[in-house]
Formats: structure tokens, sequence, C-alpha cells
């Protein structure tokens, strides 16, 4: 049986406050870490790239990309983390065209890109949402 796909939709409101807050957030923290707190603004920015970008990334799957493959869960699990893997790449490479100073390669971006969608996952699992671990988000 092939599962009916229930499109995502998310107030664009909702959108912005969670994606600036984690931008934000990011931007502090990374701030901290250089010992340049006086960078937060362009840490928040660059941030802004996976955090925003992100988003708009895992709503294409979802409502786009996810109908139209197999529904194999092995199928849809290989889809969306080479999605994610090739969406942190592209994520980098703009981050560093942003800022050169910054050291960083795509497949960094691309490992973190995943790491940072499997902990999004995971907080949406402890709240009982649809998610990629049960398949259904």
């Amino acid at each position: 049986m092939t599962p009916v796909w229930k499109p995502y939709r998310e107030p664009l409101a909702s959108v912005v406050m969670r994606t600036f807050t984690i931008a934000s957030l990011f931007g502090a923290v990374a701030g901290l870490m250089a010992g340049r707190l006086s960078r937060w603004p362009l840490f928040t920015l660059l941030a802004l790239l996976p955090s925003f970008g992100g988003h708009w990334l895992e709503v294409w799957f979802l409502n786009w990309l996810r109908p139209r493959l197999p529904a194999a869960r092995g199928v849809q699990v290989v889809a969306r983390v080479s999605l994610w893997f090739a969406a942190g790449a592209v994520f980098v490479v703009a981050m560093r065209v942003t800022a050169m100073a910054l050291e960083l390669t795509w497949w960094v971006g691309g490992l973190g890109f995943i790491g940072i969608e499997l902990i999004a996952h995971l907080v949406l699992m402890a709240r009982s949402r649809p998610s990629f671990y049960d398949g259904l988000g």
C-alpha cells in the first residue's frame, strides 16, 4: 500500500522566528568560541544559510520529492540523507563565498548539516511529531 503523504505547511512567522533564533544563537556561540563576539552578526548571517535554507529544503523534500520516490523506507532514508549531505556541502560553499575568512571544507558542511537535521528530527520525535526516524516526517 502506498502511503498518503500529507503536504507540510507552517506559518511563515513561525519559520522566521525559529530559524532566525537558531542562527542568532549559533552566531553568539561561534563569536564566543572565536573570541570575537563582534563577529556575532557575521556568524548569524552565515548560520541563516543552513537554518533558513535548510527549512525550505525540508519543505521541498516533504512536499515535492518524497511523493515522487518509491515508498520503501530504505529509498526514503537514502534520498533524504543524500539531500542533506548535498545541501550541507552547498551551504558551506555559499558560506565560504560569503566569508572567505572561514576555513571550512565542503564535506564538513555536508556532515554538519546531516547532524543538524538528525538533531532537529530527534526533537520532533521527542515531541511525538512526525520525523525522519519514524518515516512519517
